[in-house]
């Protein structure tokens, strides 16, 4: 994991051809220029970098905190963006979400994001959490949803004791 963000960082500094750089000179070319990361995750991975101390702040300036020449870069390098992005719980709740919209549009086809609305409807309407109002939707539309109750219930019970 941190071989990956030392790659990275090795590329972002060689590429940027200075040793110091600031946040956004970093977090900028993942997702503007190279296209590897959304804004978020380039923000996140910026962060993740700066906790596992892989960069150090210096005069308002980050700097990396190991020998960038030590570093060899793959030709055609590309990361994997899901090793740097800490799950939050509401990402984890956006998931549960997800992929039970996406198990009601495999059985009705409806649209995604009408399947989206109808949730946060019943949510409202009825007073649900939005992962309950998710399972409650799949229900209406027949979908078996057995598999899903234990993950929805552990996040809820999860999400109280915090």
């Amino acid at each position: 994991m941190d071989a990956e963000a030392k790659i990275i960082l090795a590329f972002l500094f060689n590429r940027s051809g200075k040793t110091r750089l600031t946040e956004a000179e970093l977090y900028l070319p993942l997702s503007m220029e190279l296209g590897w990361f959304s804004t978020k995750e380039s923000h996140q991975f910026v962060t993740y970098a700066m906790k596992k101390e892989l960069v150090v702040k210096k005069d308002g300036a980050l700097v990396p905190n190991f020998p960038l020449d030590t570093i060899k870069i793959p030709v055609g390098f590309t990361p994997s963006k899901k090793t740097f992005i800490e799950t939050t719980d509401e990402q984890k709740e956006e998931d549960i979400i997800e992929e039970i919209v996406s198990q009601i549009y495999a059985q009705t086809h409806q649209d995604k994001t009408e399947i989206h609305d109808e949730i946060k409807k019943e949510g409202k309407e009825k007073n649900l959490l939005a992962e309950v109002a998710a399972l409650y939707t799949a229900r209406k539309h027949r979908v078996d949803i057995s598999d899903w109750y234990d993950r929805v219930e552990n996040s809820i019970v999860k999400e109280n004791k915090e």
